[in-house]
């Protein structure tokens, strides 16, 4: 990934803190949270129609598995939905299976680079965690890395990929928002657009619309408004 993406995570989020008003409940009656870490995510959502009325409450995260865990915690805290979504773009450690362009929801994460010893992080929450699969057809990812900085090249991509061998895709809010929906007993699907193979610094090569268009669908398949997908 490269520095333009990492630059645009940086700009201040000029939404503020506050939960935006895509009002919508789950089965049990409360909201279901779509969290979605960076302003430029969010602005390309926007334009692609963003989410059909009454699916979700929009909450953004913010950038990084540190942010993205305490944001993640205050909005469980103050929304207490039934279930939550965490939606955004990630790099790909293979091409092949999820190809730049599309979308995958997210089996277990990971984090790279914290070593515990073999204590729990928290009660229950050890090195790995499950995810809540959903309901959409798009192509499942085995595992999602969540790493503390975008690969920078393909031989740093490469040594993450040998320390996870079933790594899919590298995010950088994933492991950060499962742990605070974990903590919460939240049930979290992760749906992330492939926007680019992880470690490439040619950002010409990304498609961060497309893979941001595919997750949308996905997410709006699982929220359960695939009739009202504007493509």
């Amino acid at each position: 990934m490269v520095r333009d993406r990492v630059a645009a995570r940086r700009r201040p989020n000029t939404r503020g803190d506050t939960l935006r008003a895509m009002r919508g409940t789950s089965g049990t009656g409360a909201p279901v949270l779509l969290f979605v870490p960076t302003e430029l995510e969010l602005r390309e959502l926007e334009r692609l129609g963003g989410f059909p009325a009454g699916l979700a409450l929009l909450a953004p995260c913010g950038v990084g598995p540190v942010a993205a865990a305490a944001l993640a915690a205050s909005r469980l805290a103050s929304v207490r939905p039934a279930r939550a979504l965490l939606l955004g773009i990630a790099g790909t450690y293979d091409a092949a299976r999820h190809q730049v362009g599309g979308a995958a929801l997210c089996d277990r994460v990971a984090i790279d680079g914290l070593d515990t010893r073999g204590f729990e992080q928290a009660p229950g929450i050890g090195d790995r965690l499950d995810l809540s699969r959903g309901t959409a057809t798009c192509p499942v990812a085995s595992l999602l890395l969540t790493v503390s900085a975008p690969s920078s090249s393909a031989a740093e991509a490469a040594a993450r990929r040998e320390r996870f061998p079933d790594a899919s895709l590298e995010d950088m809010e994933g492991f950060g928002v499962a742990v605070a929906c974990a903590l919460a007993r939240v049930p979290l699907t992760i749906v992330r657009g492939v926007s680019n193979v992880a470690g490439d610094p040619a950002h010409e090569r990304w498609r961060i619309r497309e893979a941001l268009a595919a997750a949308r669908a996905a997410a709006i398949e699982f929220l359960g408004g695939a009739d009202a997908v504007a493509r």
